[in-house]
């Protein structure tokens, strides 16, 4: 098994990352998936201000892995386990949201 590992949901590439015996997603490519915004690392910026506002628990339990970038090179990316995925899906408004879930629910359980 590969320690980071590319998977596609609906032709959108959403970076993995294998790490303390479970996957952890990059939260940004998710936000990608999820909200279709041209600009998906401001969206979590201005979403991750909130939820911290807010009280969520969710940014606390999310993890900085480095994850391969588009250039080649490996930096430093929000990512977050399954579970902790799911709660972040239930604070973006999306129509993408339940079939998003239901792949989630099967590629975050792969080994």
């Amino acid at each position: 098994m590969k320690e980071n590992s590319l998977v596609i949901f609906q032709g959108n590439e959403v970076r993995r990352k294998w790490f303390n015996e479970e996957w952890w997603f990059s939260v940004v490519d998710i936000i990608k998936v999820l909200t279709e915004s041209a600009d998906p690392r401001n969206y979590w910026k201005v979403l991750k201000h909130r939820l911290i506002e807010e009280g969520s628990e969710v940014v606390t339990k999310c993890n900085q892995l480095k994850l391969p970038a588009s250039d080649g090179k490996y930096y430093e990316t929000d990512c977050a386990n399954t579970e902790t995925i799911f709660r972040l899906i239930q604070s973006i408004p999306s129509k993408n949201a339940e079939p998003f879930k239901l792949w989630l629910a099967q590629v975050g359980y792969e080994r």
